[in-house]
């Protein structure tokens, strides 16, 4: 009989076959991808997501990018470098807020308190605020001198704010900023649809919501802005002043089963679009960034939040991982 207080028997390790057959798991494949190359906040939304990891350390990290402002900065979008507050930054930090269920209460208070001082008259945000202070920021990043507002950062913050059930004297003419830009986009850019659709999938009013989302799906497939099958990639335009390669694909529209977006395609056009995506994992475990790569760091600090999602959207729709 054991004595008491002894310590237990170690773990006896799996099988060799077992371990080799982990390592080479979509999921084994990802997380020595995010270890190897990842910030620190991409290790911790690893863990959280995958491993069972507590949200506490990802807002830790988070929030070594906020300023005095309640904005945020220091390149948490890593297209847009240097320390200073920027809209973009922002609509980052609720993101990762709203995946570890944080985005209420006094930290969404303080973000809409920031987002109110950098709006624009018509309530909207900005890509980015007029003076950048000089900091290096991708090319297809917009600079105006008097920046308008921009559905592709108001949609998802607003999208987001009204899922978590936050209300501030902000949101109102935000809301109505963004459902004029969602029902009057008529030669729309793909991520101004992915925008769109972030909106909607959170707003109240959802007879509203589906009406102006089947619109915007009957423009989707008019117009040929998702590839419904990759087999024939080449013979689908690629939108003005995207990189090459740089395609829309039924995920990117509709990255959980639950999204309005989800109705513009049929079952057999979302299994190749998740096939597709499947596939695109690289030797490394990471996933490719299909948009244009002007530095290299940056390029790198994408390409792990490319693979989160990537991850994120095959697990939603029930593919296997591990």
């Amino acid at each position: 009989m054991a004595e008491t207080g002894a310590s237990p028997l170690p773990a006896i390790p799996p099988p060799a076959a077992d371990r080799a057959r982990d390592s080479r798991s979509p999921l084994a494949r990802a997380e020595r991808f995010v270890w190897l190359t990842a910030r620190v906040l991409e290790q911790r939304l690893f863990a959280y997501h995958f491993r069972g990891g507590n949200p506490d350390p990802v807002e830790a990290a988070l929030e070594a990018y906020r300023n005095e402002d309640g904005g945020y900065g220091h390149a948490l979008d890593p297209d847009l470098r240097g320390p200073v507050s920027q809209p973009l930054h922002t609509a980052c930090a609720l993101r990762v807020l709203d995946a570890v269920g944080r985005c209420g209460g006094q930290r969404a208070e303080r973000v809409c308190r920031y987002l109110t001082s950098v709006s624009t008259p018509d309530g909207a945000l900005p890509v980015t605020r007029a003076s950048r202070d000089g900091y290096p920021a991708a090319p297809f990043v917009p600079v105006d001198a008097d920046p308008p507002g921009a559905l592709l950062v108001t949609g998802p913050v607003v999208g987001l704010l009204h899922r978590n059930e936050v209300w501030h004297a902000w949101l109102f003419r935000a809301t109505d900023f963004c459902w004029q830009a969602a029902e009057s986009l008529l030669s729309p850019h793909p991520y101004e649809i992915e925008a769109a659709v972030a909106f909607l999938d959170g707003a109240p009013d959802r007879t509203r919501a589906r009406a102006a989302a089947d619109r915007l799906g009957r423009l989707v497939h008019e117009r040929r802005l998702a590839v419904l099958d990759p087999a024939g990639l080449g013979t689908y335009p690629v939108p003005p002043d995207h990189a090459p390669g740089e395609y829309h694909f039924p995920h990117d529209y509709a990255r959980d089963p639950r999204s309005l977006a989800r109705a513009w395609f049929t079952d057999e056009e979302m299994t190749r679009s998740l096939d597709f995506l499947a596939a695109e994992q690289e030797d490394d475990g990471g996933w490719p960034v299909r948009r244009r790569r002007w530095a290299p760091v940056p390029a790198l600090e994408v390409r792990a939040r490319v693979t989160l999602d990537a991850l994120r959207t095959l697990r939603a729709y029930g593919r296997p991982l591990a």
